[in-house]
């Protein structure tokens, strides 16, 4: 009913799980993380309690093939069951019980494990590890590849119906307080992941903090344009004169936070590059609701 991997970034300690399913919400019951500690996908007939448990193994010192020994040691429902499992250190190991609808397996890679149950054959899970391996970027990247890659080689066998993707990062959720730095989930779509892929689009731009090399000054020409998107929408009440002064900085910070960008607003005159771009397009949308566009 489900394909899924687990995957750990050893460039920055990232952990993290995707899967698609032809099952609704299937983010509510299958991928659980920690940072620093580990990530599991427990699925067919799943066993949720697995999950915390895992993660608790983990802290305190089991590997993943010890961990998945233990969940599955004691669960009577084992045959049903699948779950894979990775560390902080990048070790894997998955499970696939014998009772679970053809065709199931699991297969790890460099960093990653995946597993299966009721695909179109073992190429599903073949093809979503090498394509992990193979993808460079953001480990969020890398597990939507995977995911394209297994639906593109067959899926699951019952067709498509909701995806998750899961990150965490030691205080990289909103604000810094927690590890959510990825939290994501399609309860019902035709095309999950690709409804997943555009979520994360938005998620990356409302959530994540700012690329320091996608910063620029706020000359006169961009200090001009923000004055006349500002002044339109009621946050600028000054002249537009290009000068980026602390009015205009103050309203731009307003304007961010009313917007959603709040991960990205400055106390200084530099502006991301990203936020720029989406409030151009968003000012385009304005003017033409508002009968200012051709």
């Amino acid at each position: 009913m489900t394909f899924s991997i687990v995957a750990f970034d050893p460039a920055n300690g990232d952990l993290g799980v995707a899967v698609q399913s032809k099952f609704p919400n299937v983010g509510a019951s299958i991928p659980f993380a920690r940072a620093g500690v580990g990530a599991v996908a427990t699925q067919s007939y799943c066993n949720t309690s697995y999950g915390p448990r895992g993660l608790a193994l983990l802290e305190n010192g089991a590997s993943p093939r010890q961990v998945v020994e233990i969940l599955t040691g004691g669960d009577e429902q084992r045959d049903y069951r699948q779950v894979g499992v990775i560390d902080a250190r990048g070790r894997a190991a998955s499970f696939t019980g014998t009772h679970c609808f053809d065709w199931a397996g699991d297969l790890q890679g460099a960093h990653c494990a995946a597993q299966g149950n009721t695909l179109a054959g073992p190429r599903v899970v073949e093809s979503m590890v090498r394509a992990f391996e193979e993808t460079p970027g953001a480990l969020a990247l890398r597990l939507m590849a995977a995911l394209r890659a297994g639906q593109a080689s067959g899926g699951d066998r019952r067709g498509q119906q909701s995806a998750a993707l899961k990150v965490v990062r030691a205080g990289g959720g909103y604000g810094g307080f927690d590890d959510r730095y990825v939290d994501i989930s399609v309860y019902d779509h035709p095309t999950p992941i690709a409804e997943l892929e555009r979520l994360y689009a938005l998620h990356r731009l409302t959530y994540f903090r700012s690329d320091p090399e996608r910063l620029i000054k706020i000359d006169a020409a961009i200090a001009n344009e923000l004055q006349q998107i500002m002044h339109a929408r009621g946050f600028y009440k000054g002249a537009v004169t290009g000068i980026c002064d602390e009015a205009t900085l103050k309203a731009l910070r307003d304007f961010m936070g009313w917007e959603n960008y709040d991960e990205r607003i400055r106390d200084d005159d530099l502006i991301d590059l990203e936020v720029l771009a989406d409030m151009r397009h968003k000012h385009a949308f304005w003017l033409k609701a508002h009968g200012h566009g051709g």
